[in-house]
């Protein structure tokens, strides 16, 4: 049980870490343009595929490996935990660049607004939207009003753009 929880906790921080890792694409353009290509990926308004992105998502994980200073196991269960929460990510990603409808677990697709409405300071979550709430950086749009044209919808564990 113990194991369980800590793995719900590593998910649940993976998230936390996926929110500053976006935002900090924004705030610092070295960051989001020279290191990553985050800021290709606004203009162009794609994907890499479940697969490319689950592969981008699971470097957050990168970040917990002093974890296994603790022990192996917790170190084991914290990679764990992040790399679940990356399959959720690029999951999360996919639906909602292609069709956001999809996306019943959260009441507006924070990721698809995101892009929508080129928000630069704003709906930094990617799965989940707790963190922009707690940080102050959600703003909530009527994203059904005045939608622009969905993509065509692709199968989500596709790894073509």
């Amino acid at each position: 049980m113990q194991s369980f929880a800590l793995f719900i906790f590593a998910f649940i921080f993976g998230s936390f870490l996926e929110y500053w890792v976006h935002r900090c694409m924004h705030l610092y353009p070295k960051f989001g343009n020279g290191i990553t290509a985050h800021y290709n990926h606004h203009r162009s308004n794609t994907t890499k595929g479940f697969l490319g992105d689950f592969l981008d998502f699971s470097l957050v994980s990168l970040l917990v490996l002093p974890a296994f200073l603790i022990s192996l196991s917790f170190g084991s269960i914290m990679v764990l935990g992040t790399v679940a929460f990356a399959a959720f990510a690029s999951y999360a990603h996919q639906v909602q660049h292609y069709n956001p409808h999809q996306c019943f677990w959260m009441k507006m697709p924070i990721h698809y607004v995101h892009h929508r409405n080129n928000q630069w300071d704003s709906n930094f979550g990617l799965a989940i939207d707790w963190w922009d709430r707690i940080f102050g950086t959600y703003k909530s749009v009527n994203w059904l009003v005045d939608q622009k044209p969905a993509k065509p919808a692709k199968p989500v564990f596709s790894n073509s753009q």
